[in-house]
C-alpha cells in the first residue's frame, strides 16, 4: 500500500507551528509496512486543497490529512474533499448531538461554526474524537481510502491508536509486534556501525533507529500471520541487538533514562544530591520528574558563580584559582562536598561551557566535567559536545544520569 500525508493549515507554510504530525503519522504507517513516499503542506484553500488530494490520489492508494476542522471559515479540509470526490456534504445527527452535549454541559450553546463540524462528505464513516470538538472521517472509494483527521497533536494521535491503526492492521491482514530499545552513551553512528549488518539485510523485522534529544531508540517491529509467529521472528534479532549494544541499551519501551537511575537508586537504598552549574537546575528537574523521588533524592543546589561554589558547596578558592570553574578538579571537589553538605551516599556534579560565548583555544564551548561521588569514591567524567546553549545543556544531563546509570550497575554494596 502506497500513502501521501497532507498537513492542512496556512499557518504551517507561515513557520507559526511544526508539523509533528507528519512524522507520527509516517512512523506508524513505517512500522506497519505501509510506504509513504509524499507528504505535502497546504493552506487553507479550498481549491488548492482539493487540486493536493486529486495529485495525490494519483500516485497514492491511501491519503490521510491533518487540519481544517474547526469551527471557523478557513477550516476547509472536509468541504475541499466533498469537492475533489464529488460528493454532498451531509449532517451526521450523533455527531451534532455529542456536540450538543459537549457544549451545554459547560454552559455554552452550539453556533453555526460548531455545527459545520458535524457535516461530512456523503458516505464518511466517523472518527470519534475524545479529545477535542472535531471528529475525524474516512472515506473509501475505488479501491482508495481518505483519512481526514483534526491538526492538534493531542488529538490526531489517539485517533490514529484507537481507530487508524487497527484499521489498517486489518486491511493488511497481518499481526505487527513491536519493541523500542532505548540507547544512550553512545552516538548514533557508533551504534550503526554495531548492526549494520542486520540494518543492511532487514526485511522482517524491521529496525528504525531515531535520533533523540534525551539519546537514541531502536525500533524493531515484526510482522506475521499470528502474534506468537511475530513474537518468535521478532526475538532473535532483538537478542542479538542487545549482546551487541550491551550497556549502551538502558532500558525498553517508553521508559525513560530519569526513571531507570530513580529505581535503581531505590532499589540500593542510596541517596542523591546534585550540584550544577551550567545546565542550572535542569538535572535535579529531570530526577524530580520521576514520581516519588522522595524517596532518594535529597538535595539539588544550582551553584552556577563561583562565590556560590565557595560559599555554598565549600568548594577551595585555591582549586577554582588554580585551575579555573571548569575544571576536573573543581567538578570533583563539588561531587564530593555536595554529599557532605546534603548528607547524602551519592553527590553528582556538572560545570561546563554552554556558550555561546566563554571558550577559549584550550577550554572551548562544549567542554563539559561531570563530577560523581558515591560513598567517598570520586569519579570525573569529561565530554566534549557541540550545538546551541539548550543543546548543550540538555545533552549534558543526559550524559551525567548515564554516568551515574553505568556506574551503579557495578557498584557492589
Amino acid at each position: 500500500m502506497k500513502a501521501e500525508i497532507i498537513a492542512v493549515g496556512t499557518e504551517l507554510l507561515m513557520g507559526e507551528i511544526l508539523n509533528t504530525n507528519a512524522q507520527e503519522i509516517a512512523r506508524e504507517l513505517y512500522h506497519l509496512g505501509v510506504d509513504v513516499y509524499h507528504q505535502s503542506v497546504v493552506g487553507d484553500n479550498l481549491i488548492r486543497v482539493s487540486k493536493e488530494l486529486e495529485t495525490a490520489f494519483e500516485r497514492a492508494d491511501l491519503v490521510i490529512t491533518t487540519g481544517g476542522l474547526g469551527p471557523t471559515r478557513d477550516d476547509i479540509t472536509k468541504e475541499a474533499a466533498a469537492k475533489f470526490l464529488d460528493r454532498k456534504m451531509i449532517l451526521d445527527n450523533n455527531t451534532l448531538e455529542s456536540l450538543k452535549l459537549f457544549f451545554n454541559s459547560r454552559g455554552l450553546e452550539v453556533n453555526e461554526g460548531n455545527k459545520r463540524q458535524a457535516y461530512f462528505p456523503e458516505g464518511s464513516t466517523i472518527i470519534r474524537n475524545n479529545n477535542g470538538t472535531a471528529p475525524g472521517c474516512m472515506v473509501e472509494f475505488e479501491n482508495k481510502i481518505l483519512i481526514i483527521l483534526p491538526g492538534p497533536p493531542r488529538e490526531v494521535k489517539p485517533m490514529m491508536k484507537e481507530f487508524v491503526l487497527p484499521y489498517l492492521k486489518k486491511l493488511q491482514g497481518k499481526v505487527f509486534v513491536s519493541t523500542t530499545l532505548n540507547i544512550c552513551g553512545i552516538g548514533e553512528g557508533h551504534m550503526e556501525e554495531k548492526i549494520i549488518d542486520l540494518v543492511e539485510k532487514q526485511t522482517n523485522p524491521t529496525i528504525a533507529p531515531y535520533a533523540k534529544e534525551k539519546g537514541l531508540t531502536l525500533r524493531l517491529t515484526a510482522s506475521g500471520k499470528t502474534e506468537e509467529e511475530a513474537i518468535k521472528i521478532l526475538e532473535p534479532v532483538e537478542k542479538e541487538i542487545e549482546e551487541r549494544l550491551g550497556l549502551d541499551i538502558f532500558a525498553k519501551g517508553e521508559t525513560d533514562l530519569e526513571s531507570v537511575v530513580s529505581d535503581m537508586l531505590i532499589e540500593k537504598g542510596l541517596t542523591l544530591s546534585t550540584a550544577e552549574s551550567c545546565t542550572g537546575g535542569m538535572l535535579s528537574s529531570r530526577i524530580i520528574n520521576y514520581p516519588g523521588a522522595s524517596k532518594f533524592f535529597k538535595e539539588g543546589l544550582v551553584t552556577y558563580s563561583n562565590e556560590s561554589k565557595i560559599k555554598t558547596l565549600g568548594v577551595q578558592s585555591e582549586t577554582i584559582e588554580k585551575f579555573g570553574a571548569v575544571s576536573e578538579q573543581t567538578a570533583k571537589e563539588m561531587a564530593h562536598r555536595v554529599t557532605i553538605v546534603s548528607k547524602s551516599d551519592i553527590g553528582i556534579s556538572v560545570t561546563g561551557i554552554a556558550g555561546p560565548d566563554g571558550g577559549t583555544k584550550e577550554k572551548p564551548v562544549g567542554l563539559v566535567y561531570i563530577g560523581l561521588s558515591i560513598n567517598g569514591d570520586i569519579k570525573v567524567k569529561k565530554i566534549n559536545l557541540w550545538g546551541n546553549r539548550a543543546n548543550i545543556r540538555r545533552r549534558t544531563t543526559t550524559e551525567a544520569l548515564d554516568f551515574l546509570r553505568r556506574e551503579l550497575i557495578g557498584l557492589d554494596l
